[in-house]
């Protein structure tokens, strides 16, 4: 199986490569190769390499500067995805887009299920689900759409590095508790991913994280622990719960985004581990480096 694999500088993307099975040949490309909003370039990659599927992991990603930086957000979480389905379209080929629980307000006070209204608070939000529209409308049935929440992983800029950077530098780090979610380790998506690729009856919108439920607080608070129980440390910063209201910040976030999977879990034949499982994986990955 040859895949098309973007935004391989990503957390995601890196943690595919290492799951990718040795039947599949990935072609792995960053922006500097490929920007997903030049529909032409776009055009002429997957001519040329004529991909079985696309990955796409690429996304402006930094959700409080869209709010200024609109265009930028818009061109690759909207243009971006458009234009690599419908390239997959003119070749038959599929693709696996990556999205967010930030389609979701946060207003619900149940896990949000795959076909429940959205109603994005802010530009990254919209710009995803607009990216999503724009791929469902380009290829229905060789589309998946792996909407997924809160994602980390042992290398790059996330909650769980800065949460130790932040540790190592204060004796307080104060942290909102007020919004409700689920951490998801890299590594559990990108198996996802592969088991999708495995699976040509897959189509349509799945939801991914793992197990549990959390505040930024209480992950910010297990982080502490596990790095003590990795031994790195025996004293951390103390973790201050706050409120949203206490840290104001450009783009608003939904107050409760955990997702439901079990349609995802039926269908792909996998059960999630709790995170507490993966993030101890993570922070011994971090540990040993």
């Amino acid at each position: 199986m040859k895949v098309l694999l973007t935004g391989s500088n990503g957390q995601v993307a890196r943690a595919f490569l290492a799951a990718a099975s040795q039947s599949m040949q990935v072609t792995a490309v960053n922006h500097s190769d490929l920007d997903i909003g030049d529909a032409v370039a776009v055009d002429s990659l997957m001519e040329s390499l004529r991909p079985d599927a696309v990955v796409n992991a690429a996304a402006y990603t930094a959700v409080d500067r869209a709010e200024s930086e609109p265009d930028a957000a818009w061109r690759a979480n909207e243009a971006g995805p458009a234009n690599l389905a419908r390239a997959a379209a003119r070749i038959d080929s599929r693709l696996v887009h990556l999205s967010t629980d930030f389609v979701f307000d946060g207003t619900s006070s149940s896990p949000y299920k795959p076909q429940d209204p959205t109603n994005p608070l802010g530009v990254y939000g919209a710009s995803k689900l607009a990216g999503e529209t724009a791929v469902r409308e380009a290829l229905p049935s060789r589309s998946v759409i792996l909407r997924t929440a809160w994602v980390y992983d042992a290398h790059g800029r996330n909650f769980v590095r800065t949460m130790l950077r932040l540790m190592r530098e204060r004796d307080t780090v104060s942290v909102v508790a007020d919004q409700v979610g689920t951490p998801t380790a890299a590594f559990s998506i990108a198996q996802v991913i592969c088991a999708v690729l495995e699976l040509p009856s897959v189509t349509g919108i799945h939801h991914w994280s793992d197990a549990g439920v959390a505040s930024w607080y209480d992950f910010a608070v297990a982080i502490a622990e596990e790095w003590v129980s990795a031994g790195r440390t025996t004293v951390v910063a103390r973790v201050i719960p706050i409120g949203t209201a206490d840290y104001p910040t450009p783009a608003r976030r939904p107050k409760f985004s955990v997702l439901d999977k079990s349609s995802t879990c039926a269908e792909l034949g996998l059960m999630p581990r709790h995170w507490r499982q993966n993030l101890r994986q993570v922070i011994g990955e971090i540990s040993n480096a």
